[in-house]
């Protein structure tokens, strides 16, 4: 059930949108009304959560039925004593899925409001709560411990500090506030504290604010599907291109038993840093990060030694996860994008720097595995069918396991190469209506169904390299 308006996108980059989700190939498949219907099914649905949370256990330290009677203690406390159903996936053994509750519509709103910036809301709508640097506009009189109702600025529009906002705000639920709005906005160094707990989000969804830290990963679903697909190995060397913030490098050495070598690369260092602190956590001593930008990852002079340092030696991998940087516009719940079309873009020349650094990278027969988390055809499909041109010694393979839908027509892939691909549509399916009830009389396939399909817009391709470049 739809709640919140679709996401509000710049005239200019919905109309680029549109063009490719009725583009000829599709309109001649689905026909005009159709196609038009499902691109607007996307715009609302990607301003509505997932209905599932998920979390990838770290099976390197714990196995995964203890963590999930661990977890099982965790949400009883969280929830006052309701008992949600943790799902184990069955096609990827170490994901716990936990459906999201809501719509909930019978919350009172409050005469107190806060106003928190829109990144805040999205967090808040997977089951954050409200920390102190995101509150953007509090009532006049608030004091700690009122009970507040809690509304996302959407569009960007609110003054910070201001005293109340009549622009354009959606309601996700009532908290309990920790801090008078005097504490908030009295113009000391930024508080870093909670500052609002939620006690009545429109959905309820678990926190894991420091919630078995060692143990769980948060991950959203074709993100924890990515490394299985990549399918690493113990003792081989594996190459993860654009890194952070590690859920995925830390997934690899996971599955290798965190045997063999796991190089991380990401040009930012605080990211890098973080990187190597989830690494620690968890226990993985595989990893080795690296501050380095990915498109000069390949070492062109063979003289000098780096001893293991990027620049790599050409066909240095045996796996390559790219896992590029993207338009991000598959990410649920996002209610509004303020990007033009020039920064839309710019990220398909980017992707395609990084994409001919890991070929030349990967051994032969090694594999490669390109993934976003966006929704345009620019930088999923039109990638894949420029590199099977680009390169001939790479293959299209099919993927293991196949969970989401195949690829989007529109760049001259064949039906067969479509199929090898996984796309995640948060079109494909209606948006539930869930709450206690409707859980206690779900079967376990229909919640493994919609936690499968009603995710976050996601694109995965698998390569495989036949010779040598």
């Amino acid at each position: 059930m739809s709640v919140f308006p679709k996401i509000s996108l710049r005239p200019e980059v919905e109309n680029y949108l549109k063009e490719a989700f009725m583009n000829t190939e599709i309109v001649m498949a689905l026909g005009k009304q159709e196609a038009e219907r499902k691109f607007e099914t996307l715009l609302k649905h990607l301003s509505h959560p997932p209905s599932f949370t998920t979390v990838r256990v770290n099976t390197h330290l714990a196995s995964v039925q203890h963590v999930k009677n661990l977890l099982l203690d965790e949400l009883q406390k969280q929830f006052n004593g309701l008992s949600l159903p943790i799902l184990q996936h069955p096609d990827l053994q170490d994901i716990l899925l936990i459906p999201v509750i809501g719509p909930r519509k019978n919350i009172k709103k409050q005469q107190s409001e806060a106003i928190v910036g829109a990144q805040c809301g999205n967090a808040v709508l997977r089951g954050a709560h409200v920390y102190a640097p995101g509150i953007v506009s509090a009532s006049k009189f608030m004091k700690a411990g009122d009970v507040i109702s809690v509304y996302s600025d959407i569009k960007g529009k609110c003054k910070k500090g201001a005293r109340e906002f009549d622009g354009t705000k959606v309601f996700l639920g009532n908290g309990i506030s920790e801090l008078s709005r005097k504490e908030i906005f009295n113009g000391l160094p930024e508080l870093k504290g909670m500052g609002i707990r939620m006690t009545e989000p429109v959905y309820l969804s678990p926190s894991f604010d420091n919630v078995l830290p060692r143990y769980l990963f948060l991950q959203n679903l074709p993100s924890a599907l990515v490394t299985h697909v990549l399918n690493p190995q113990p003792g081989e060397k594996i190459l993860d291109l654009c890194a952070a913030p590690g859920g995925k490098t830390t997934h690899i050495a996971a599955l290798m038993h965190d045997q063999g070598e796991v190089i991380a690369l990401d040009k930012i260092f605080s990211k890098v840093e973080k990187i190597k602190q989830n690494a620690l956590l968890l226990g993985l001593n595989s990893i080795r990060a690296f501050c380095f930008d990915g498109t000069k990852a390949v070492k062109l002079d063979m003289v000098e030694d780096t001893e293991g340092e990027p620049p790599f030696l050409p066909e240095s991998f045996d796996r390559i996860l790219l896992d590029a940087p993207c338009s991000g516009m598959g990410q649920r719940p996002n209610m509004a994008c303020t990007w033009s079309l020039k920064e839309l873009a710019s990220y398909q020349p980017l992707q395609r720097k990084l994409f001919t650094a890991a070929v030349q990278l990967l051994k032969p027969e090694g594999v490669l595995v390109y993934s976003t988390c966006t929704i345009t055809l620019a930088e999923n499909e039109e990638q894949v069918a420029w590199a099977l041109t680009k390169f001939p010694c790479l293959q299209l393979q099919p993927q293991e396991p196949q969970i989401g839908g195949e690829g989007m027509r529109g760049a001259g892939l064949s039906c067969e190469q479509l199929k090898q691909l996984q796309r995640f549509d948060p079109s494909a399916v209606p948006l539930p209506d869930t709450d206690m009830d409707s859980l206690r009389e779900a079967r376990r396939e229909d919640m493994l169904h919609l936690a499968n399909k009603d995710s976050i817009g996601f694109f995965i391709a698998k390569f495989v390299k036949c010779k040598s470049t």
